[in-house]
């Protein structure tokens, strides 16, 4: 990390609009992809990061991972893409050891009690020397961490390595290794890696990643050095004695940012700086894998440089067109569908709150209504009615809304009230509604009485730093409007 900023390694689908805010912030973005190196005139190196930005699997957002100064820099700046951004520290970051116990084996592994917070890995059998067991004190170390809105646990192994990016030292191995290659390229890196003037601790090996056969040697030089230096902090971390569950050494951090809708337009605007972008580019691509790759199909055979189809445009309370009509009836919802409704929390959790039938879908305005028959047990949240055999639950979603309402009815059809949910602006996507939910909420009961509930919680969410304060008062400005219009 320099006086002019991090650098930073950018993949996956937010690459090139990342890479235009990065960049005009004054980071530098090195090991570019090739669609990258074509897509920007600037020079971007193939120089060690300080940090990385991914994409995580469900494409819902980004991980951050580095150096933690650096990983602290980028949180902030991606934090600031759009209003619903939520970021979140990783208490599990790759390459973080911890003293685990093991709580239960699943499957071909162990879950294995972290001690941070609650936190918790998942110990494949392959990735742990010797036998595993119930009630096992292990040493581990993070080496796949997990969004905390995913349902994976952090992946484990018991053995400890020095990650660095381009560099991995490997403790009781000697000489060089270049991972998944052996040609003359990672013939002639392992030769230059005795030319580099750093000091490798005793007892370690050196692994290069794929990416280091297109380095200079300043970039080897800098990774295997930052590799050396974490290598030296596991070092005297490992010499202490096992402990009760907890964190050992952390000689790097992580970060997720959950992207919104919002976050994902912006986006589309900054990526529209660099190359011929389709309108709703990013929320189609966060869809799913084959709306992405049809993504890169139109943008490859058409020009958008103008507006987009109002006819099957669903337009949100930002005014940005997106095809919904054309995307929702190519991948989904549909009606006839079953979807999940992913109710995202502030403090970074996601929590599905059942399957619903899809019994309509508006293509004019993005809405979807799902149907859920409710199980008996209980009452209903702030409504003071009881959940009964035959209650039909009805919720309709509208992309691009700050809301969603759920009308409860029992098995005659009578309404025993209206829950309206506030939340960041809602996505359909083909297999899960999503959205964070911002606490605060207003009912209307069945005699008329409309109530405005859990103000509280969404203060004490802004204190504890879950949500920014312009989120909030979004959030509160939303409530106020519904009460009146309820």
């Amino acid at each position: 990390m320099s006086d002019d900023g991090v650098r930073v390694r950018v993949r996956g689908i937010y690459a090139t609009a990342l890479t235009r805010s990065l960049l005009d912030a004054g980071h530098e973005v090195v090991q570019p992809s090739p669609p990258i190196r074509r897509r920007f005139d600037a020079d971007l190196p193939a120089a060690d990061h300080d940090a990385s930005v991914g994409t995580t699997d469900d494409r819902q957002g980004v991980g951050v991972a580095g150096d933690p100064d650096a990983v602290a820099a980028v949180r902030d700046h991606l934090s600031g893409v759009g209003r619903d951004a939520l970021a979140w520290d990783d208490p599990t970051p790759r390459g973080a050891v911890f003293d685990g116990i093991v709580r239960e084996t699943v499957g071909g592994g162990a879950v294995v009690d972290l001690g941070e917070s609650g936190a918790e890995g998942y110990l494949p059998f392959d990735n742990a020397e010797g036998h595993v067991g119930e009630d096992d004190r292990l040493r581990v170390q993070v080496l796949d961490p997990a969004a905390p809105w995913a349902d994976d646990r952090p992946v484990l192994d018991t053995r400890v390595r020095a990650m660095a990016g381009l560099a991995t030292l490997v403790p009781g191995r000697d000489g060089v290794r270049v991972t998944g290659a052996d040609d003359a390229d990672a013939r002639e890196l392992a030769g230059m890696t005795n030319l580099l003037s750093v000091d490798v601790p005793d007892g370690w090996g050196v692994e290069w990643s794929r990416d280091a056969r297109d380095a200079g040697m300043d970039a080897l030089g800098d990774a295997l050095a930052r590799a050396a230096d974490r290598a030296r902090t596991l070092d005297d971390a490992l010499e202490e004695p096992r402990d009760e569950p907890g964190v050992v050494a952390a000689p790097t951090a992580g970060a997720w940012v959950w992207f919104g809708r919002e976050c994902r337009f912006a986006l589309d605007d900054r990526r529209r700086e660099v190359t011929s972008t389709m309108p709703g580019h990013h929320r189609t691509k966060a869809a799913s894998r084959s709306a992405s790759a049809g993504v890169d199909l139109a943008e490859a055979l058409c020009s958008f440089d103008g507006e987009g189809d109002d006819r099957t445009a669903a337009r949100g309370e930002e005014g940005v067109d997106f095809p919904f009509g054309v995307v929702a009836d190519q991948f989904g919802p549909r009606e006839g569908d079953r979807v999940r409704i992913g109710h995202g929390k502030p403090d970074g959790r996601l929590v599905h709150l059942g399957r619903g039938e899809v019994t309509a879908v508006d293509p004019s305005d993005g809405s979807v209504t799902l149907e859920r028959e409710m199980t008996a047990g209980g009452s209903y949240d702030a409504l003071d009615a009881r959940r009964e055999a035959g209650d039909v639950a009805i919720t309709t979603f509208r992309e691009g809304r700050w809301w969603y309402p759920t009308v409860y009815r029992d098995n005659e059809g009578v309404r025993k009230g209206t829950y309206v949910n506030v939340c960041t602006p809602v996505e359909a996507f083909p297999e899960t509604v999503r959205y964070v939910d911002l606490h605060v909420d207003v009912v209307k009961h069945a005699d008329g009485h409309v109530e405005r509930v859990d103000d509280d919680e969404l203060d004490a969410a802004v204190e504890r730093g879950e949500l920014a304060k312009r989120l909030a008062e979004k959030a509160r400005g939303v409530a106020t409007a519904l009460e009146r219009a309820l």
